[in-house]
């Protein structure tokens, strides 16, 4: 039988969206297991697994191996910030949810192939040290948020933060249990069994709304149609979901319209929120840097502004780990007059990655007759050997006066085929800039991104 190309998805998406009021009436900071309320379920060999049992987290003494996962993941997301910025416009993506998804599958990789990924996502030699600085990171997450100073009940979390990883595997394939051990035990995700063979359009629409529900319904469509078909036989996937206020928000009757110089240099208006305050702020030769603290203080977004005269792909060109540190550390007191304007990012569909990773290095994994991940399965019969075929990413970012709101969502499917200053800065934001949103405490970026037109809806 000829054999058909599976696409295969790494699919982040990420949404920052102050626009919305508070926190959500049913704040959660861990791992969800609620299976999405759609009609698209999947069918699966035995009911018990229709809906599988909430995973436990291992918990990990902090240390080392979670630095290594942050490190990885950081260096990572920025060699992949440098192939991403060649699009044209502004774009967000998450460069955690990926690496989660990715290092999940990493985890059944073997040989050549094991060592391309490993290179490519700046992983640490030992996976067990590795993996467990996943978990490390995951565990924390997944502890209560500290209660908001600023909410009239004093009941109110900070913020929420829900991450859900899971594993959908088909039905009539045997997945090495090893695998199925660490995915579950580091990462919290659960092998479901479904149909890919007999009713794959079935379970696209069902992992599509499980992911909708994990990110409260801001990634919908996260694979696309013909994204997957009957030679597909595991999608790994990661839910990624923040929302934040503010440790001290915008006053909404502050804001006005006032003008911004787009990329293209077309000055175009629009609504500018002003705010007067003591924040973390710096300079160097070619940027401005502010830091904006969310309610709870683990958590932060640092804005990365050119300096006049400065050309904001100049600055992109040299963006590395090394240099986002020295943007850190640059930043101290100060106090503050900020313009910033608000802005939003909302592609309509995901971006191909594929072609990426493998300009990157990541090239075997890829390859139907080459790819090695005998860890996931290691089926007698080489056609029924796993590879992965597409990956894709997609991002939506809005932010306002009360805060930021993000999702993510990251999905592989594998186929079968082998100091203060003395007088008030400004830090006015009227022409492109940089964002990123990072856990403080553990030193991960969770989101970045650029935005070159505020309006702009698609990347």
């Amino acid at each position: 039988m000829k054999r058909r190309t599976i696409r295969s998805h790494a699919i982040a998406a990420m949404l920052l969206a102050g626009f919305v009021a508070g926190c959500p009436s049913e704040p959660s900071t861990t791992v969800p297991t609620k299976e999405p309320t759609t009609k698209a379920t999947p069918t699966q060999s035995t009911s018990a697994m229709t809906k599988p049992k909430p995973p436990t987290i291992s918990p990990v003494q902090a240390g080392g191996p979670a630095r290594d996962a942050v490190e990885a993941s950081n260096h990572f997301g920025f060699d992949l910030y440098q192939k991403l910025r060649e699009q044209d416009g502004s774009f967000a993506y998450s460069p955690a949810s990926i690496s989660l998804a990715l290092s999940m599958t990493f985890a059944g990789a073997k040989g050549d192939t094991a060592k391309e990924m490993a290179k490519v996502m700046h992983l640490p030699e030992g996976k067990t040290k590795f993996h467990g600085g996943w978990a490390t990171v995951l565990a924390a997450w997944s502890k209560p948020p500290k209660v908001d100073p600023h909410a009239e009940d004093d009941s109110t979390p900070a913020y929420e933060l829900a991450v859900a990883n899971r594993l959908f595997g088909e039905k009539t394939y045997k997945f090495e249990q090893p695998f199925l051990k660490l995915t579950k035990d580091r990462y919290g995700a659960p092998l479901e069994m479904v149909d890919f063979a007999g009713a794959f359009e079935k379970q696209r629409l069902y992992i599509n709304s499980w992911v909708e529900e994990q990110t409260r319904k801001r990634i919908k469509d996260l694979i696309p149609q013909n994204g997957i078909d009957d030679q597909t036989r595991l999608v790994l996937t990661n839910a990624l979901y923040f929302k934040a206020k503010w440790l001290k928000p915008f006053r909404e009757q502050r804001t006005k319209d006032g003008t911004f110089t787009t990329e293209k240099g077309e000055s175009i208006k629009v609504p500018m929120m002003h705010h007067s305050r003591h924040a973390r702020y710096g300079e160097t030769d070619d940027v401005q840097v502010l830091e904006l603290p969310y309610a709870g203080g683990r958590f932060a977004m640092v804005f990365a502004l050119p300096k006049k005269g400065k050309k904001l792909g100049d600055v992109e060109a040299k963006l590395s780990g090394e240099l986002f540190q020295s943007w850190l550390k640059a930043a101290t007191g100060a106090q503050v007059n900020i313009t910033l304007p608000r802005f939003k990012i909302d592609p309509p569909k995901s971006v191909q990655l594929s072609k990426t990773l493998i300009e990157m290095g990541m090239k075997l994994a890829f390859q139907r007759t080459n790819a090695d991940f005998t860890g996931i399965g290691n089926p007698p019969s080489p056609e029924d050997k796993l590879y992965i075929s597409k990956v894709f990413h997609k991002a939506f970012v809005a932010v306002d006066e009360k805060g930021t709101e993000a999702a993510a969502a990251t999905a592989v499917v594998m186929t079968r085929g082998g100091g203060m200053a003395p007088n008030p800065v400004d830090f006015t934001v009227d022409r492109p800039f940089l964002f990123f949103i990072r856990d403080k405490e553990a030193g991960l970026i969770m989101f970045a991104g650029r935005v070159h037109d505020p309006r702009a809806k698609i990347s």
